[in-house]
């Protein structure tokens, strides 16, 4: 599976929908997860540094020093609307299995750079089939500014006031923002 995208969750306050693709498919798997793993997510996706680890970056740290890998992330099970996961662990000898919350797993996933799969079964019964790929785009491109009802436009600010509005999200750990003002910044290039 591959992450396409996340948007704020229109049927869950407070909640996020990450959006999982079929690698060289046209299926997708949404599932909803809370702000926080939402947020440790997309961090990892822009490659944003916090100041301070986050916990998934601590999960990460721990397992280096003790020479643990997270080798793939399997979502195993779905039942009645939830989602279960599996980190497939090793310290080169021995292969562990671990019971996750799947956003957690995501997370690290992510920190590992290791796979994430999942069974026929639950695309079959919770995924979603895109006929055109722009399908999907329009709800995932939606971000935080669609949470509070208002659209907020960074084109309008000049190029050093983005530099610090960007400094200052990332102080106060605003990486939705600080995201989409690094966008506007790389689009000026």
């Amino acid at each position: 599976m591959d992450i396409i995208g996340m948007s704020y969750s229109q049927s869950q306050s407070g909640a996020y929908a990450l959006i999982l693709g079929e690698h060289d498919g046209k299926r997708r798997l949404p599932i909803i997860i809370g702000g926080f793993e939402a947020q440790a997510i997309a961090i990892e996706l822009e490659k944003i540094r916090t100041p301070r680890p986050l916990t998934h970056d601590l999960f990460k740290s721990f397992a280096d020093v003790f020479h643990i890998t997270v080798t793939e992330v399997v979502i195993n099970k779905f039942s009645e609307g939830v989602f279960y996961a599996k980190l497939v662990c090793t310290d080169g000898k021995v292969i562990q299995e671990v019971d996750s919350r799947t956003s957690d797993a995501i997370a690290l996933a992510l920190r590992f750079s290791c796979q994430v799969f999942t069974y026929e079964s639950i695309l079959v019964a919770a995924g979603i089939l895109m006929e055109e790929e722009n399908d999907i785009s329009r709800p995932v491109e939606r971000g935080a500014e669609e949470e509070a009802g208002e659209q907020i436009s960074f084109t309008d600010y000049a190029t050093v006031e983005l530099h610090e509005m960007l400094h200052s999200a990332i102080e106060s750990e605003e990486y939705e923002k600080a995201s989409k003002i690094r966008d506007e910044l790389n689009k000026r290039k």
